[in-house]
């Protein structure tokens, strides 16, 4: 009742502000602690968030990858210090951007190849489309032409990526970016089957995430959340742009970024990871897996790279934040809890010494995580 007390009005608060509504699961050792759903999947139509409601999950599909992987790992098809070109050939003599005391851009050879767990620890160079520096620009206007092709498929993204020279030598910096794309062409080569073909048969199907996807069915359309732009000034306007991806023609599966899901099949696959493993009584991943997973794996040098300010506290794992100083991140969470997020707000915690996981739903940019999310620990873990 206490967890109620204190959540539901810090979820009414975040639509208040924030986006169109938004919808939270706490579970604890298989048992529900919280679920709610606050406000409206649109705003036009009066439609209210509820249990059927499908969300973009973003970057939290960076989780899902992650454990595909591993899971292929502990079939011993491939090993984390493996080099990358190993499996997909075309990351041979892969070339990074220097600059000289000129500032001059040249490309020289790597100083080693990509290896499999620089894909998992995001230090492999191959950053996000953007401006700041030459390789993030050459990516945006590689995947600007590639986007218009709906038959392009992750292969043909990665496979692209090589014409560009990396963005660091690998290894030497953690920078946000398209490793986990990557990562998914990794399980398409050493699985044999298609990423999402192995998503499906090995985590969906098994814990019953029968509304976990790629691509939207004709069927299930009207249960996708409307996304929003939020104004300065607190107005709300309907996103149509982003959804290109989602629609079943097109063939672009992303290891990244690419999956939808409801609040309750999300919170299936997070509960299985923090109770070491299991879900729907059965095994998906070893826990000692899990712990090599959430270990932090950034070195130093790569961690002054790893600088979000709302992250402090938490190193990175194999694919996922993990908590290893709560007097730094001011956070009153264990040791080892894990997660990550989404672009539209979404979010994810799981706390396998707790036996603990809350998933958050919301579908707004700018996404306000760096408010929400530590608010929505704290009064979680306030409550155990």
């Amino acid at each position: 009742m206490e967890l109620s007390s204190k959540l539901l009005p810090l979820l009414n608060s975040f639509v208040e502000k924030g986006p169109a509504g938004c919808s939270l699961n706490v579970m604890r050792d298989g048992e529900k602690l919280f679920e709610d759903y606050i406000g409206y999947s649109d705003i036009e139509t009066k439609t209210p968030i509820t249990d059927e409601s499908i969300f973009r999950i973003y970057s939290m599909t960076k989780v899902v990858t992650c454990t595909a992987a591993l899971m292929l790992y502990e079939r011993g098809l491939f090993l984390l210090n493996d080099p990358v070109e190993n499996y997909l050939p075309e990351y041979k003599n892969i070339q990074v951007n220097r600059t000289n005391e000129h500032g001059e851009v040249y490309a020289f050879p790597s100083t080693r190849p990509i290896r499999i767990k620089d894909l998992f620890t995001m230090t492999s160079g191959l950053p996000y489309p953007g401006n700041g520096d030459e390789t993030e620009q050459q990516i945006s206007s590689l995947m600007g032409t590639l986007m218009e092709d709906k038959r392009v498929t992750i292969r043909d993204l990665s496979k692209a990526l090589t014409s560009i020279p990396l963005a660091f030598d690998p290894g030497t910096q953690w920078r946000y970016g398209l490793s986990h794309d990557v990562l998914g062409v990794l399980i398409e080569v050493v699985s044999g089957k298609t990423f999402g073909d192995f998503l499906k048969e090995n985590i969906f199907d098994p814990l019953e995430m029968k509304d976990t996807f790629f691509k939207i069915p004709e069927e299930k359309k009207h249960r996708l959340v409307s996304l929003y732009n939020r104004s300065e000034d607190g107005i709300l306007t309907k996103n149509l742009s982003v959804d290109e991806q989602f629609h079943p023609d097109t063939s672009l599966e992303l290891g990244g970024a690419g999956l939808l899901s409801t609040l309750s099949n999300y919170s299936c696959f997070a509960h299985m990871l923090a109770c070491g493993g299991v879900g729907n009584r059965q095994r998906i991943i070893g826990e000692k897996t899990i712990k090599l997973m959430t270990t932090n794996h950034l070195n130093a040098e790569q961690m002054t790279y790893f600088n979000w300010d709302y992250l402090r506290g938490y190193g990175y794992g194999l694919g996922v934040r993990t908590m290893i100083d709560r007097a730094e991140g001011g956070a009153n969470s264990s040791i080892g809890e894990f997660g990550w997020s989404g672009l539209a707000g979404t979010w994810v915690l799981i706390d396998p010494k707790e036996k603990l996981s809350a998933v958050y739903m919301q579908q707004m940019f700018p996404n306000f995580e760096a408010y929400q999310q530590p608010r929505l620990r704290s009064v979680i873990y306030s409550c155990l």
